[in-house]
């Protein structure tokens, strides 16, 4: 199975890099161009959107050359199909926020409605015990699935966030899936991690092409729908808290998100710049740093993700190290921010002063 996983990964990267030039043209000929025109967006000068459609090309092409494609992967599929067309529809013409939701819905239905279904979830705290969803499985599905495209999309806000950040979810979920699953949810997520890298040099800061949704929206539904068949029905081995982990970063900003929009009053649909990544920027760091930043968090939350998996006596003891980890990463990045953001101040404090 490695060798064919490894083979899968390394066949969507060449696709994506290779095709990504291309739908960079492509773009700008059907005007899917994004024009910074508010304080939300980072960058300064258009940049061409649905490079989306590189990382679905390089995803389906290595999975249809390495996979058996079964009933359920047949549904993901076609429910990814709608995502993409969904998502160029809006990098292209800006669809209400309203229809992208019923779209997401429609998506998600094709996949749970052909059996891919949370149908137990496991305690993550006792060796034993577990929730039998029965009647609600379906709109539990429907509900992780949404929430997963939209927690992605939500993160798309930094040159190589959202990309990043889903490829090391997406290796994070392969080893996982490696430990517990079946090889089909193996390969389709070595060929996610591989078109993900395949497009992120043409995406990191200073970014050539965005994903736009388009690629936002496919990325968020192949991590949730892989989740469900990969992790969620291993619930014997995998406790439900192991997908809720590995995902952690872009569902914490999502909740956030909509918790913020909430109580101002606002539909959680409407765009604001509160969440995290806007937050390391106003404090002081620039894009490279936040987005690392995130990585690296993202990773911590990767190792723990898998460290749950295993049993052990050092699981606790490392999961701790790891928790402890990841809080020593959110204080320097607070500290340095605001250390970064002070001495710019008195640098123009001290340039107002010698202009006088």
């Amino acid at each position: 199975m490695l060798p064919r996983a490894l083979m899968t990964f390394i066949v969507a990267m060449i696709v994506a890099f290779v095709l990504t030039p291309l739908v960079r043209r492509l773009a700008f000929r059907i005007k899917a161009v994004d024009v910074p025109k508010d304080n939300r967006r980072m960058h300064k000068k258009p940049i061409p959107l649905v490079g989306g459609l590189a990382i679905f090309a390089g995803f389906m092409v290595a999975l249809v050359s390495f996979s058996r494609i079964d009933g359920e992967m047949a549904a993901i599929l076609a429910g990814a199909c709608i995502i993409v067309v969904m998502g160029v529809i809006d990098d292209i013409y800006d669809v209400p926020a309203l229809i992208k939701l019923v779209v997401q819905i429609a998506a998600a239905l094709i996949p749970v409605l052909s059996g891919v279904v949370i149908q137990n979830l496991t305690n993550p705290f006792a060796d034993s015990g577990t929730l039998h969803l029965g009647i609600f499985s379906i709109p539990v599905t429907v509900f992780w699935i949404v929430a997963i495209v939209n927690a992605v999309n939500f993160i798309d806000g930094l040159d190589g966030l959202a990309c990043g950040v889903s490829a090391i979810s997406s290796i994070t979920m392969f080893i996982v899936a490696y430990m517990v699953s079946d090889g089909s949810v193996v390969l389709a997520i070595a060929a996610l991690a591989g078109a993900c890298l395949g497009f992120l040099p043409f995406n990191f800061n200073p970014a050539k092409i965005f994903m736009g949704d388009t690629g936002s929206m496919f990325l968020g539904y192949i991590l949730a729908t892989m989740s469900v068949q990969g992790l969620f029905k291993m619930y014997a081995v995998v406790s439900f808290a192991v997908p809720f982990v590995a995902l952690a970063l872009p569902l914490s900003d999502v909740v956030f998100a909509v918790v913020r929009r909430l109580a101002k009053g606002q539909s959680p649909f409407a765009a604001d710049r509160g969440h995290i990544h806007h937050k390391l920027i106003d404090m002081g760091l620039d894009q490279k740093q936040s987005v690392l930043i995130l990585y690296c968090l993202s990773i911590v939350l990767g190792v723990i993700s898998v460290i749950m998996t295993k049993t052990g006596e050092g699981k606790l003891l490392i999961l701790a190290i790891a928790l402890i980890f990841a809080v020593f990463i959110a204080l320097s990045a607070m500290l340095y921010g605001k250390q970064h953001y002070h001495s710019a101040e008195d640098g123009a404090s001290d340039t107002k002063e010698d202009t006088k």
